[in-house]
């Protein structure tokens, strides 16, 4: 626990658990709004928590030569975290043009039937 310094390790920790609640809270909005593409989001931020977790474990053990496979989980996580993250906006990005379209089909239809 010597590696880091008490500031550093509030942060990192806090980081984490604010993480963790970005997850539920963006779970809980795709509930409420009823779209799943940010469901999809919730779960995409999941590596991104994998790596943030596998740093602090690291760090915890004071950076122990014989835990650096932490490291590459960490590096790896991070890139598949990013994609995930990517793929997650796109669908949002699209779940909210599909509705436009709809939005803008039902809109069309009742300036005709009047």
């Amino acid at each position: 626990m010597h590696v880091l310094s008490i500031p550093t390790w509030i942060i990192h920790v806090s980081s984490v658990i604010e993480w963790i609640a970005a997850i539920w809270l963006i779970w809980k909005y795709g509930e409420v709004i009823g779209n799943r593409a940010w469901g999809a989001l919730s779960f995409g931020m999941l590596p991104a928590l994998v790596s943030a977790m596998c740093a602090c474990t690291w760090h915890f053990f004071e950076n122990s030569p014989s835990l650096e496979w932490l490291v590459t989980l960490q590096a790896s996580m991070t890139v598949i975290g990013n994609f995930t993250l990517f793929a997650a906006a796109w669908w949002i990005y699209r779940s909210t043009q599909i509705n436009d379209v709809e939005t803008n089909q039902a809109s069309a239809k009742a300036v005709k039937s009047e």
